[in-house]
């Protein structure tokens, strides 16, 4: 594997999933693999799961870890090509690109959407760049459009946990244990929430790209105005009553995200109209309740009694962390396969 981005480039799903679940085994099975070999980890934007997970990842496969903040020790760097570089930006990011590839074998860059092109954002200008100059295979760590590290922690947990018909109660809010019914094709739902800030689709566009690639039954619910590009959207069914898409879910995966421009060009990246009207889109008890006893997800961090109430998010079926945990393992996966590549 020499670029990781979507779904596709990890192949079959079943044989990526296994390889996931036989790493969570032993996760220092492939140790030498790494040997001599260095990741470096090019962040743009702010991370503490991505950092975190991709940096054990490597660790766990015996690699060296370099780790570049480039807002925080590095020169600016300009991206665009004919600029006359008289502002604050010292140096070109197609010179830095290949010197950075001096130092290491594979390459995980950070990136957010800028929101100043859709069309910039959406050709990825940024990691297309790194993988043109690099030299080196790259993987995406969240991009302007996608985050597929994410999504396939995502995926895993969602193995691990759809089968799961017995949930012990947070001893804190004691009560009864839940008794869950099991679904072999679990109801997955990608529901907006509000946000005060304008978010990038990276999340829920690689989510959506993944569970259309999954066994699963998909639903995408969110307001007038916020459609996901149809590229990520696939054959997703998109329904725009909240709590009707919730009904029966087993899974339920809260996300803002900024409205993608997909009808309107001229609105991407804005927060249509003013979050406080959008309240009733926080998930709480009132929409759980129409849930098959639905396992809570999200990436976090996360806006507490905005995207989700107290309640969900600290009830027994919020799987939050055991999501973040498996991002080691995606990573470590997707790691191995392109040293594999080598």
């Amino acid at each position: 594997m020499k670029i990781f981005q979507h779904v596709s480039d990890i192949g079959n799903l079943k044989q990526a999933l296994q390889e996931a679940f036989d790493i969570k085994e032993n996760r220092y099975k492939y140790q030498e693999l790494g040997k001599n070999k260095t990741a470096m980890l090019i962040f743009f934007n702010n991370s503490l799961r991505t950092r975190l997970s991709t940096q054990k990842a490597a660790l766990n496969l015996g690699m060296n870890v370099i780790v570049l903040d480039v807002n925080q020790g590095a020169w600016k760097l300009e991206t665009e090509r004919g600029v006359i570089m008289e502002s604050d930006k010292s140096e070109h990011l197609l010179e830095a690109i290949p010197v950075m590839g001096c130092y290491c074998d594979i390459i995980g860059v950070r990136s957010f959407a800028r929101f100043e092109s859709r069309k910039d954002d959406y050709e990825e200008k940024i990691l297309q760049q790194f993988i043109q100059y690099s030299g080196h295979p790259v993987f995406f760590m969240e991009s302007a459009t996608v985050h597929p590290l994410q999504a396939f922690a995502d995926l895993i947990t969602i193995e691990e946990y759809k089968d799961k018909t017995l949930i012990e109660p947070n001893p804190l809010f004691g009560g009864n244990p839940i008794i869950r019914t099991p679904n072999k094709r679990p109801k997955v739902v990608l529901s907006w929430a509000p946000h005060p800030r304008a978010l990038p689709q990276a999340v829920p566009n690689s989510f959506a790209e993944w569970m259309n690639a999954a066994d699963v039954d998909f639903v995408i619910t969110h307001p007038e105005g916020y459609e996901l590009d149809p590229l990520f959207v696939g054959d997703a069914k998109v329904e725009y009553d909240q709590m009707r898409a919730f009904e029966g879910a087993d899974f339920i995966y809260a996300k803002n995200w900024s409205c993608p421009g997909v009808t309107r060009p001229e609105d991407y990246g804005k927060v249509l109209g003013d979050y406080h009207d959008y309240a009733d889109w926080t998930v709480s008890d009132r929409q759980m309740a129409m849930t098959n006893h639905a396992f809570f997800m999200h990436c976090l961090p996360v806006r507490r009694n905005m995207i989700v109430t107290d309640d969900v998010i600290e009830a027994p079926t919020s799987i939050v962390i055991p999501e973040a945990a498996n991002r080691e393992i995606s990573a470590t996966v997707v790691l191995k396969r392109m040293l594999e590549a080598l």
